[in-house]
């Protein structure tokens, strides 16, 4: 088969860039008798997807165009004109990003990660609100195949009104950089970014992220204590760091796992997430974790996990005080959750849903 899959989300540093960029190198290695075209459109960032694809082996071709978001979305959510093959050529399957859903010919597959910004429309800007809006109407009329990362997601767009013989549920995983690392390794991040003595970690900032109860939360339960809250990402103005509480804005990846290894436990109390590939990392570090008893988190974290209601300070705090007391249990737990995941095992499920084009149409 000649597979397409977009890969101009890698460019973001977010999960779906995480997912795309892992994805794509799995699938390369994986399969030998596809041949793949990777279409990547990006104006400022054409460089950065060049030089990735550079960087992978395989049998691929790239197809790099200056495309910025905005245009791609004027002509593919909006108005919904250009079919994909006018810039890569025919192809069997085609796998479509997060952000647009152009028409074509071949199987469509696409990944939906989450439906926040319809769930949180104000927590977004209106363009973006639109662009998600538009393209999964699309979606939902054109896909062949729609991947989800967790059965929480797929509810979700069953309740859209998508039919579920087109959902496929395939989770997600932790990148390979995520072991416990040495003491020495954790202490030079620390030194790094000027962290001294124990700490817990949150990934993320935001109301979505609920950093604000977290916060109140963690004073509430360390009132007394030494215990200091680092948070990775930029603070919100209406977020004032207060005693024992430090930002560190947006950091390289390779630094996450050693302050994930350091930490006495990750904070994770989001009140919505497609996925909550954090709680992974942290497991498959050995590092503690407190979450919340909602959305995916649940599916992914299990029994794993010191639930809690994300709603509820107090619930929040007392989560903090519980993992505290449990370290040792829960961190073992945590190893054995992670250890079930891989992205050798998420391209071979979507190796799958690409052969399902065969029992459908000829190709």
């Amino acid at each position: 088969m000649k597979i397409g899959i977009d890969i101009s989300q890698i460019v973001y540093g977010t999960g779906v860039s995480i997912y795309t960029r892992e994805l794509v190198r799995n699938l390369l290695k994986l399969n030998l008798t596809n041949e793949y075209v990777l279409y990547g459109g990006s104006l400022r960032q054409k460089k950065f997807l060049t030089r990735y694809c550079a960087s992978l082996s395989g049998r691929f071709t790239a197809k790099i165009y200056p495309i910025p978001p905005t245009i791609a979305n004027l002509i593919w959510n909006r108005l919904h004109i250009l079919p994909i093959e006018k810039l890569i050529g025919k192809v069997d399957v085609f796998h479509f990003s997060d952000w647009t859903q152009p028409p074509t010919t071949a199987f469509s597959v696409t990944t939906v990660h989450d439906l926040a910004p319809l769930r949180f429309p104000k927590l977004v800007h209106p363009k973006v609100y639109y662009a998600h809006k538009n393209r999964l109407n699309h979606v939902k009329r054109e896909a062949d195949r729609i991947i989800v990362p967790s059965e929480a997601t797929k509810k979700e767009l069953l309740e859209f009104g998508v039919s579920a013989e087109k959902i496929r549920v395939i989770y997600e995983a932790p990148e390979d950089i995520y072991y416990k690392r040495s003491e020495e390794e954790v202490q030079k991040v620390m030194a790094k970014y000027k962290i001294r003595g124990s700490y817990l970690l949150a990934v993320g900032v935001g109301q979505r992220k609920n950093t604000e109860r977290l916060i109140k939360a963690y004073e509430l339960a360390t009132a007394g204590s030494s215990l200091k809250l680092v948070i990775v990402g930029k603070p919100l103005n209406k977020i004032p760091e207060g005693r024992g509480i430090n930002f560190l804005g947006f950091i390289p990846t390779q630094d996450l796992p050693a302050l994930y290894s350091g930490a006495e436990a990750l904070l994770y109390p989001s009140l919505y997430e497609g996925f909550g590939l954090p709680i992974l990392e942290a497991f498959a570090v050995g590092c503690p974790v407190v979450t919340s008893n909602l959305s995916s988190m649940t599916e992914i974290a299990g029994d794993a996990a010191v639930l809690v209601d994300p709603y509820e300070i107090e619930s929040i705090s007392e989560g903090i005080k519980k993992v505290l007391k449990g370290k040792i249990g829960f961190s073992k737990k945590g190893l054995t959750i992670a250890n079930k995941y891989s992205w050798q095992k998420t391209a071979l499920e979507t190796l799958k849903v690409y052969q399902e084009a065969k029992k459908i149409k000829i190709i």
